[in-house]
């Protein structure tokens, strides 16, 4: 069975979705589409701005989206997802894969996402940490007890779990799980605490958004973030994607519950390579690639 999986934050590279403008008019008409829907030409951000102007959020989230879901619009007839998946971010990108939502809707639940956890970021200094070499019930009972706000926040690959909280409570969590044994407890450069109690003024602002979209049946199953299951109830899905702001992303079980329901190939459609690699981490059985664009005659 064929699973198709959607990067999240941190994909984006200069440049980005410059080759599928250039060589697809279906592509260039998508883009052209969203640069009037964010009135911004974010296209001239992606193809031409610098590594640092690709990290504003209201830029990032949106590129990163784009470039994913054009991607997998120019497939055409090879693209036949048995299940999708998407980490944080790219959950929106594997709805719009679906069916579940449509294009422009997407990327304006997308853009107003970005925007609500950049004014979240701004409401209170906080930051997340990569915890390598422990396993996760030692890092979660160490948050548990560090004083302050500080969560797991993403479950990518056993022995692999980013935090996330108070900048303070962050800081002594670290030390706390190097002294655990953690290989490394890196701060990373992130403007904020996301998938935390702190994106709660971004959830009930996003929920507002959500509740007045319209969500369509989906074509294939979709293993959430926050229940790492197959969903197909529309109404199950807006609550789980509206949970997600403020809850982990269960990645590691995700791919775990895609291969027991059958996953044999998992393409990555998007920027990047990360998610390949957290998948053969979860299982090195599996089978990985990524979604290649075919110039059109």
């Amino acid at each position: 069975m064929n699973a198709y999986i959607f990067p999240g934050q941190g994909a984006q590279f200069t440049g980005m979705g410059l080759d599928l403008y250039e060589n697809s008019p279906l592509a260039q008409e998508l883009f052209e589409k969203a640069n009037e829907i964010l009135e911004f030409s974010i296209t001239d951000t992606m193809f031409e701005g610098s590594a640092e102007d690709l990290k504003e959020t209201k830029v990032t989230q949106p590129a990163i989206f784009l470039h994913s879901v054009i991607l997998a619009k120019t497939l055409g007839d090879s693209f036949k997802p048995d299940m999708v998946a998407g980490h944080s971010l790219g959950e929106f990108s594997a709805l719009v894969a679906n069916g579940t939502l449509n294009f422009e809707d997407g990327l304006k639940l997308v853009s107003q996402r970005a925007i609500a956890m950049q004014k979240a970021c701004e409401l209170q200094p906080s930051t997340m940490a990569a915890v390598l070499g422990l396993d996760d019930d030692i890092v979660e009972k160490i948050c548990a007890t560090t004083e302050g706000t500080v969560v797991a926040a993403n479950y990518n690959c056993p022995g692999q779990l980013v935090i996330s909280g108070e900048i303070e409570a962050i800081n002594k969590a670290c030390e706390s799980l190097k002294a655990e044994g953690a290989r490394r407890a890196l701060v990373l450069p992130v403007g904020g605490a996301f998938h935390s109690p702190l994106m709660e003024p971004a959830r009930e602002e996003l929920a507002a958004a959500i509740e007045s979209t319209t969500f369509s049946k989906p074509n294939c199953p979709i293993y959430q973030n926050v229940t790492a299951n197959a969903v197909n109830d529309e109404s199950a899905i807006k609550a789980n994607l509206i949970s997600q702001l403020t809850a982990p992303v269960k990645w590691t079980q995700s791919v775990q519950q895609m291969i027991a329901d059958g996953a044999t190939l998992f393409t990555e459609v998007g920027p990047g390579n990360v998610l390949q690699g957290l998948v053969r981490k979860i299982n090195r059985e599996a089978q990985t690639a990524s979604a290649t664009f075919q110039t059109e005659a």
